[in-house]
């Protein structure tokens, strides 16, 4: 175990965990978008930054990649810390100023919702957090779609911007997108994601539309399960 020091709390955290989620076992909430327990931290949206302290240096780290150290000074709210965070809210504001969840960030911050950056109308919501492109690599597993082109006009989604042939219209990116930025829609038996349309499978029990068949059919190839067991959905289950 470590023992730190987080906005003057004394807190006891297991070695190798992330200042971010000890401060939060310490009731200490620090703002962040692209971190998600089920897929690996990269940083991206920079929102989470704190300030630490070691021997007679300070500097800012992000908390969500910065691991806990014995004697570490952590201080998540200090003037320096705060004016970090409102540039970058400025500066994804300016990307996506249409986004209702950096709006709400806005309002919490104190930051002017019309920054003073010229704002982009063509980025839609995408802060480029690599959360959607995480999830379908590491537990979905099929790398469906990745980022292209580069700087300020690097975007996210499948190669070429054509229709994927290996997406399985699982919507994990959906859901792991913090701004809602990927949009999915399901009406009857059919589901729209990432220029393609997608069957959806009725339950067997109750008849309900639950899940695309191309999806089932992959967790059946990968898991060696029946594709007719996973044809029933988990309430009728």
């Amino acid at each position: 175990m470590v023992n730190l020091i987080i906005d003057g709390k004394n807190v006891t955290a297991q070695k190798d965990t992330m200042v971010l989620e000890a401060a939060r076992s310490a009731g200490v909430n620090i703002p962040t978008l692209c971190a998600h327990e089920a897929i690996s931290r990269s940083g991206s949206c920079r929102l989470c930054v704190v300030e630490v302290k070691k021997g007679n240096r300070t500097r800012i780290v992000t908390s969500c990649l910065y691991p806990v150290e014995e004697g570490l000074i952590v201080d998540t709210r200090s003037e320096r810390v705060q004016n970090v965070r409102r540039l970058v809210l400025e500066l994804l504001l300016a990307r996506c100023p249409k986004s209702e969840v950096l709006q709400k960030l806005a309002a919490d911050l104190g930051v002017d919702p019309h920054p003073r950056f010229v704002p982009d109308t063509d980025k839609g919501k995408c802060i480029l957090c690599r959360s959607c492109v995480r999830v379908c690599e590491e537990v979905v597993g099929v790398s469906a779609i990745g980022m292209s082109s580069r700087g300020s006009h690097k975007t996210v989604g499948p190669p070429f911007k054509e229709a994927s042939s290996v997406c399985i219209g699982c919507g994990a990116c959906v859901y792991v997108c913090p701004t809602g930025h990927i949009v999915m829609q399901s009406t009857g038996d059919k589901r729209k994601i990432w220029r393609r349309t997608f069957k959806m499978q009725a339950c067997e029990k109750c008849g309900k539309y639950f899940a695309p068949v191309d999806q089932l059919k992959f967790i059946s190839k990968k898991t060696g399960t029946p594709y007719k067991e996973l044809a029933v959905c988990t309430e009728c289950r």
